[in-house]
């Protein structure tokens, strides 16, 4: 199973947003996010880097 811990970036602040991600939806510009035990985060903005190798996601987060 690939996991990953995904990181949210507004201007220059990055941060852990979900870590153990196992499911990411995209709807336009919001993107929902799943972790392994059901938890559900929407966040508003665009991916700039999915790293499978790293089980690394970056979001340019715009709310």
């Amino acid at each position: 199973m690939c996991l990953a811990a995904v990181y949210g970036k507004k201007q220059e602040d990055e941060t852990l947003l979900l870590k153990n991600v196992s499911r990411i939806l995209v709807d336009g510009d919001v993107i929902t996010l799943f972790d392994i035990v059901g938890k559900e985060m929407k966040v508003q903005g665009a991916l700039t880097e999915v790293d499978l190798a790293g089980s690394v996601v970056k979001i340019r987060c715009t709310d």
